[in-house]
């Protein structure tokens, strides 16, 4: 049975591109509501923390480091089959493999640099919900 949330990060690439609010009306668009909604800057240990699973892969230290070079936003999305439908709005991680219109076919620059994330199973939604809000931020 799938979820009807999922989470998503405008990453810091797209922030300094100034492409949030551009994201934010596609996700719109797209059918889903937004429940939480977070301007937020990881620290180090917070990025080594939301990527531990990747801690044994040789660019571990290059997420991190981008992903704490700039302020992020964080966000809940809820929507009938979110996570496979949010899945496929934001397109292929290499945004040159991306479907055109998508999210990272339109404001990503790179595979390390692919302008927004999302959640890629329900527990993981839920998980990763968790880590940037707590319960009285979620509506």
């Amino acid at each position: 049975m799938s979820s009807n949330r999922t989470f998503t990060m405008i990453k810091p690439d797209a922030v300094e591109n100034g492409h949030i609010g551009a994201i934010l009306e596609k996700i719109n668009a797209a059918g889903f509501s937004i429940v939480a909604l977070k301007y937020t800057q990881l620290s180090i240990s917070e990025a080594e923390a939301f990527y531990a699973v990747h801690k044994e892969r040789p660019f571990f230290g290059d997420l991190v480091t981008f992903m704490t070079r700039g302020p992020i936003v964080a966000a809940i999305l809820e929507k009938e089959n979110a996570v496979a439908d949010f899945r496929m709005l934001i397109g292929a991680t290499n945004p040159s493999e991306a479907a055109e219109g998508t999210i990272r076919a339109l404001y990503a620059t790179s595979m390390g640099e692919n302008a927004v994330h999302g959640s890629d199973s329900d527990e993981n939604a839920a998980i990763e919900g968790a880590f940037h809000f707590s319960g009285r931020e979620i509506f």
